[in-house]
């Protein structure tokens, strides 16, 4: 009876990549879906932050002169938005609106004697202009907050008085400044607001807010600090909801912010509750917008190429230049990055990209999406089983079944935590596979073990006929194998995509878990095949093992593996970084092919599947090189894994990946043949 349950958990494999073949055929409509997502926003928006201008107007000796002047070339430049935020008592007085004094320096400045119980804020408007224009917004707002004011004079000149402390004043956020909306609006700008979430949600004045950004053509709001508007009074006022309204109401969505350490607060209910208008947007930093231009150039268009970028914020702050005696900002440094023929502009239309006002993704979802989902379920579940029936045969239809239940039961419970489990176990599950039929090939291929060699005739006749064979008939096996085994692997693409073709996580709202499971766990199973497995688990091969002494060699061995496992996984996932000749490499590598194939698989594992099966043909022990072959496997599957790369360009780096790293694989084995053909005929030890 057991002999019969084996027998049906081994012939159960040939269904079980029929199903897996019927998964992908269920997936790929899925994966149209989402190619079709990817094309439907096609506008980079470059956003240049109006505050930081400001400032760096401050250090001018004519700071009006010079803010009109780099407007006016900024716009030329190609860039067609402006970031406008809650305005401030400094940013008035930034831009020489108004000056301000507390009790202590009103006190000084009047030669008089501070009051006892007095602690106000002294605001004189520097033109009757400016009265006009800003004392209703400060009078508003301190008013709404319970603040009373009064007029004030001082030596001729209109202010206020607010009765609250300075520094309590300057944290209080007013409304954007309408000179400055009205002066950005004609000279041509779009507007981008941001907006903080630190007063009282008071939904009359956001209705009167939002009416204003729709008469200035707003499309598109960004948040300051680390919450959306509305959050912080959302548990008493519902304000989420009543802020997601308006947006969509007045036609507006928001930005989600990379790289952010931490997303904003309520966003992703924002989110979605305006049916995910959103866009992703890079900021480059004032420090890095000191950056060689070409290094910016570079980040701009692999932003909106490799990542779906699709605003662009530039920054800009002051500094001092000792060496020059004078006060710089990165504005030219910018501009000289934007423009030309071998400008960030030229480069991003070039990847097929518009300059405008960016624009969600318009998400394909088709009626039919559900239910070929659920075929992808299916074909996923079989390619996992597919995987423990070459470790644990007996157990390869009970892991299928359970699978499916398990899966119909996330399903229900939990589909994020559901979609995200299977998508990382068929990723795990494909490579794993494709490797491990691929050294059961070379066993069945290449020279017997000892004992084989020493047993029957049939067995000695295996011997000689590989002893046979030729370097070029290897050669082509080895590449042939080496072909089939990344289709395997790729076979887990389709899953992966089906299982994630949620808008979420191409907006990285929501993302792929267990990148780094996903980059140990196939190393782990195919060393444990090669070392443990000749078709079955080989047990007595397991007490040898653990019976062998350990030596220092081994403890030395074993520590070299451990610093260079440590620095792998410091090298996965969105956390890895790179030395500055890498980035040099990598830079060229972009330049020359368009797209950038991830260096670990063309340089190193690749050639060396391609090597390793070469030599397990002809040397046993050469299958512990496929070990570190399935490194380029797991890393092409993770490639895809990165929802917010549009599939395309995932496609071409894998195929790039694969051809760069089959040449070097072939130039190795020449290598190889040209170094083993000296050593047997120069070697003292051949020579004996």
């Amino acid at each position: 009876m057991q002999q019969k349950w084996q027998r049906w958990n081994v012939g159960a494999r040939k269904w079980l990549w029929l199903l897996v073949l019927i998964g992908l055929l269920g997936a790929h409509p899925v994966v149209g879906d989402r190619l079709q997502t990817e094309k439907s926003s096609k506008t980079v928006e470059f956003v240049f932050d109006y505050r930081d201008l400001v400032e760096a107007a401050s250090y001018r000796a004519n700071p009006q002169d010079y803010i009109s002047d780099q407007l006016n070339r900024l716009k030329d430049a190609g860039i067609g938005s402006m970031a406008v935020y809650e305005s401030t008592l400094d940013d008035y007085r930034r831009a020489r609106r108004v000056m301000y004094w507390g009790a202590q320096d009103i006190a000084n400045l009047t030669d008089s004697v501070i009051p006892e119980n007095e602690n106000y804020t002294y605001v004189l408007f520097t033109s009757r202009e400016n009265y006009d224009q800003l004392s209703p917004t400060i009078r508003d707002t301190f008013n709404g907050l319970g603040i009373t004011t009064e007029n004030w004079n001082f030596r001729g000149q209109q202010g206020l008085i607010i009765r609250t402390p300075l520094e309590d004043a300057l944290l209080k956020p007013l409304a954007p400044d309408e000179a400055t909306l009205d002066m950005l609006k004609a000279k041509g700008f779009s507007i981008v607001p941001r907006l903080v979430d630190s007063l009282p949600y008071n939904e009359e004045k956001m209705n009167e807010l939002m009416d204003r950004f729709k008469a200035l053509g707003v499309t598109r709001v960004l948040f300051e600090g680390d919450s959306v508007k509305g959050f912080n009074d959302d548990e008493d006022k519902q304000s989420l909801s009543s802020f997601a309204k308006l947006l969509k109401d007045h036609g507006i969505g928001v930005a989600t912010i990379e790289n952010l350490k931490q997303q904003q607060k309520g966003f992703n209910k924002l989110a979605y509750m305006l049916d995910y208008n959103v866009v992703r947007l890079y900021s480059l930093s004032e420090k890095d917008s000191t950056l060689k231009p070409e290094t910016i150039v570079d980040r701009f268009a692999l932003a909106t190429k490799d990542r779906n970028i699709r605003m662009l914020y530039l920054n800009t702050a002051p500094t001092r230049n000792t060496a020059k005696a004078e006060v710089q900002d990165s504005i030219d440094n910018l501009i000289t990055s934007l423009t030309g023929p071998d400008g960030a502009i030229s480069k991003i239309k070039s990847n097929g990209f518009t300059i405008g006002t960016a624009t969600a993704f318009d998400v394909a979802d088709s009626s039919y999406q559900r239910y070929a989902k659920l075929v992808a379920v299916i074909g996923a579940v079989a390619m996992i089983a597919l995987m423990i029936s070459y470790f644990i045969p007996w157990l390869t239809l009970p892991a299928w079944i359970v699978g499916l239940l398990g899966s119909a039961g996330l399903l229900l419970l939990k589909p994020v935590l559901f979609e995200q489990a299977l998508a990382l176990a068929v990723a795990i599950s494909a490579p794993t596979v494709a490797v491990v039929m691929a050294v059961r090939k070379l066993n069945a291929s290449g020279p017997p073990l000892a004992s084989e060699s020493q047993g029957g005739t049939e067995r000695r006749d295996r011997t000689v006929a590989f002893a046979a064979a030729s370097p070029q008939r290897r050669l082509l096996q080895s590449l042939f194998l080496y072909v089939k085994t990344a289709v395997i692997s790729l076979s887990a693409v389709p899953f992966v995509i089906a299982l994630l073709n949620n808008i979420t996580y191409a907006l990285v709202l929501n993302q792929f878990r267990g990148v780094s499971l996903l980059h140990i766990a196939p190393i782990g199973l195919v060393a444990i095949y090669v070392l443990l497995y000749r078709g079955e688990f080989t047990l007595n091969k397991t007490g040898k093992l653990l019976r062998t002494p350990i030596t220092l060699a081994m403890v030395i061995a074993a520590a070299v593996l451990g610093i260079v496992g440590l620095y792998y996984l410091s090298r996965t996932g969105n956390s890895g970084t790179a030395s500055s000749y890498e980035l040099a490499f990598r830079n060229f590598m972009e330049n020359t092919f368009g797209v950038r194939p991830r260096s670990k698989e063309f340089l190193l594992a690749h050639p060396m599947m391609v090597l390793g099966a070469f030599l397990a043909l002809k040397y046993r022990k050469a299958n512990y090189l496929m070990i570190v072959a399935v490194i380029g496997q797991l890393s092409m599957i993770d490639t895809f894994a990165h929802i917010h790369s549009p599939v395309l360009i995932s496609l071409v780096r894998g195929l790039l990946g694969l051809g760069l790293g089959a040449i070097l694989g072939v130039i190795a084995v020449f290598v190889w043949q040209i170094a083993e053909g000296c050593w047997k005929r120069w070697s003292p030890l051949q020579k004996r």
